[in-house]
């Protein structure tokens, strides 16, 4: 495990915060509203995970109440941060869909996303962090090969 860990309830609390923003989206349609998320999911994938600021809130807030998750219970970053690209990549469909005035393309890839962040917020299943296990399974990274 990395040195740097993230505490799973940390991750639940964002997830949750995601699906209302997504939910959002969906009800309102709005290109507007996943745009914003989408440079959230952008920020987290792309730059890190630190600068969530729903992350944030759950650090400065409810983990000083909670405590420290145990050290065994922590998750290494990298397949969040993975499941953060792939939904960036729906929530970039779904803006684009919106935007294009394609509803329907905007609908789907919207709810889609929305699936994943409640599966995640309501039941700690990443759907992005087993696609992450599963792909480095069969294509180990290039450092791993020798």
């Amino acid at each position: 495990m990395p040195a740097e860990t993230l505490d799973p309830r940390g991750i639940r609390f964002t997830a949750w915060i995601t699906s209302g923003i997504l939910a959002l989206g969906l009800v309102t349609g709005s290109w507007r509203v996943l745009a914003a998320q989408t440079a959230l999911f952008a920020l987290c994938a792309f730059i890190g995970l630190k600068l969530n600021p729903w992350g944030y809130l759950y650090r400065q807030t409810v983990e000083p109440r909670l405590g420290a998750a145990p050290e065994a219970e922590r998750e290494a970053p990298a397949p969040v941060r993975f499941s953060q690209g792939v939904g960036f990549v729906f929530a970039l469909v779904a803006t684009a869909g919106y935007a294009a005035g394609w509803t329907t393309l905007g609908v789907v890839a919207n709810a889609l996303a929305l699936i994943a962040a409640l599966l995640n917020a309501a039941f700690g299943y990443c759907l992005g962090c087993q696609m992450y296990l599963v792909i480095r399974r069969f294509a180990p990274a290039a450092s791993d090969v020798r």
